[in-house]
């Protein structure tokens, strides 16, 4: 059910089509400041870490909601590991296949209902996991006369993001009675703690270098980012209250239609016939995921 007027419900749509293309677009700034030697895992880190403060100091009370919530601290690695895989995944890899494998959610997010919600899954979920696995194998295939399916790290880190996004959306769920400023505190400070994690273990491993010397062109741009983040999440938090659960899921959706279009557009993906056949079972799934046929009046 739609909460307002028609205004409300226009500019609501509107909040959530600014969160999904800040979401499609973001590999490209990410790659930008890649460019300047920051690190994807870095990137994330300085990212959610101006975040966090600028949160913090806005509304403190959500630090006490958060620390003394335990069940909060599962959001937060889920959200961590989220944009963590994400960025890291977009920012490496065929920006297409990636997106596409990253909404594999109506997988997860069945199995993870029934594991934490205590949702079964009926007819009509089966399914649309059948569809989402068909997809990704059709994306994974291997092409004529290679060995193994395409599963290389930017493959890997779009299906773990996928999951932990799947996790995400059920802990929101789950902990819809917090605040709402506690649960978008705990979002933030999961991209800052685990990017920041895996950014120092890895660099342990000489995977990921250290951020370079400050300098203004990467110094400005993560600030910039930063402040875009928090408006996308704003814009998210306004809409998603103001829409039933199954249209956001729907606009959601168009993600994939903005990451794929710019990255067709700058060179980052390549649509080929058989990703585009996996995209649209996949696509397909999760537009099933989220249509419920309206009650009768």
């Amino acid at each position: 059910m739609t909460l307002g007027t028609p205004a409300t419900h226009r500019l609501a749509i509107a909040a959530l089509l600014f969160n999904a293309f800040t979401w499609g677009v973001s590999w490209w700034p990410f790659r930008q400041l890649q460019a300047l030697g920051v690190h994807p895992l870095w990137q994330t880190t300085l990212v959610f870490a101006a975040a966090v403060a600028v949160l913090v100091a806005a509304w403190p009370r959500a630090v006490v909601e958060v620390v003394r919530t335990p069940s909060l601290w599962v959001l937060v690695l889920a959200a961590g590991a989220t944009n963590a895989c994400f960025n890291w995944g977009v920012t490496i890899g065929d920006v297409v296949r990636v997106v596409l494998l990253f909404y594999l959610m109506p997988l997860w997010s069945a199995l993870l209902a029934w594991l934490l919600l205590g949702e079964r899954a009926g007819l009509a979920a089966g399914m649309r996991i059948a569809l989402a696995l068909s997809g990704a194998a059709v994306v994974l295939w291997p092409a004529q006369g290679a060995p193994e399916l395409a599963l290389g790290l930017p493959e890997w880190l779009g299906l773990a993001g996928g999951f932990s996004f799947a996790l995400n959306n059920v802990m929101l769920r789950r902990e819809a009675g917090r605040g709402e400023h506690a649960r978008a505190l705990a979002m933030f400070l999961g991209g800052l703690l685990v990017a920041g994690a895996l950014a120092l273990w890895q660099g342990r491993n000489g995977v990921v270098p250290p951020p370079p010397d400050p300098a203004w062109g990467w110094v400005l741009g993560t600030a910039a980012l930063a402040f875009w983040f928090i408006g996308s999440n704003l814009a998210l938090q306004y809409g998603a209250a103001r829409l039933d659960a199954h249209t956001t899921a729907v606009v959601m959706i168009s993600e994939v239609l903005f990451a794929s279009a710019s990255a067709l557009a700058l060179g980052a993906g390549r649509l080929t016939p058989q990703v585009a056949a996996g995209g649209a079972l996949i696509v397909g799934a999760a537009l099933l995921a989220a249509w419920r046929p309206r009650a009768r009046t």
